[in-house]
């Protein structure tokens, strides 16, 4: 998109109509996964700061970098099915239709399926679960990935891992393990056991949830990297201990 076609597109967003919610509906969105037009309606710029985010995609035909970009994800093998990449949304589908045809390339496109929001259902993990996964009234009670407060697949599928390791050590009567704090399971393990009750909201891994450095560098990028060399040399000890443990085991 050029800056006038993104403009009118964000125009037309903000004032387009949303399906009406009922009172069930009426729960916090998740930040890492908002409605377009939530997004739209925190000012004109925010789009291209999040799903329309231009860095690093250069038109192939001229080398330059557009005002806004929409992703197309393949949907299908055949290959004639596509869905916008970080486009949820509530709109209303006769506005979807509106609104999305204003994108470049897609003003005779067919929906074959409208976008929606759905719900997720979580524990409040903070109160209910330890950084084992495990449940705090019951050792034999695991909770992990979604249902937990955990967002993302590799972190689903990291700590259904570990909680199944454990639930396995418990029936051999092992301790449950523990990834370490600073390495990026131990801190979602630690976030959803320990964050404030009160306003728990899932969570992606992010830097902004592993412990700091004790000298942290200026620079972001050499912050980011001290944190994954600490992280890599915690699980690498981590897993000698772990590996000794189960050597020695019955």
């Amino acid at each position: 998109m050029n800056e006038d076609e993104y403009r009118a597109f964000h125009a037309a967003l903000v004032s387009a109509e949303s399906a009406t919610m009922r009172d069930l509906d009426r729960t916090p969105f998740f930040e890492g996964c908002l409605p377009i037009e939530v997004m739209a309606h925190r000012g004109p710029e925010t789009l291209r700061f999040g799903p329309m985010k231009p860095v690093g995609l250069p038109d192939p035909r001229t080398g330059r970098i557009p005002f806004a970009v929409v992703q197309l994800r393949q949907d299908n093998l055949a290959g004639d099915h596509f869905s916008l990449v970080g486009f949820q949304t509530q709109l209303k589908w006769g506005e979807q239709a509106r609104v999305l045809r204003l994108i470049p390339g897609l003003a005779q496109a067919e929906f074959v399926r409208f976008g929606m929001i759905h719900r997720n259902t979580y524990i409040n993990g903070p109160s209910v679960l330890r950084p084992t996964w495990q449940t705090r009234m019951r050792d034999d009670l695991f909770f992990a990935g979604q249902v937990s407060g955990v967002e993302g697949y590799v972190e689903s599928a990291a700590s259904g891992l570990l909680a199944g390791i454990n639930a396995a050590r418990q029936t051999r009567g092992q301790a449950c393990l523990t990834a370490p704090r600073a390495t990026a399971l131990g801190s979602l393990a630690h976030y959803v056991s320990h964050a404030e009750a009160k306003h728990y909201q899932p969570t992606n891994i992010t830097f902004g949830i592993m412990p700091p450095l004790e000298r942290p560098p200026r620079k972001k990028d050499q912050r980011k990297e001290a944190q994954s060399r600490r992280a890599l040399q915690a699980l690498a000890e981590w897993r000698q201990t772990v590996d000794a443990d189960a050597c020695a085991a019955p």
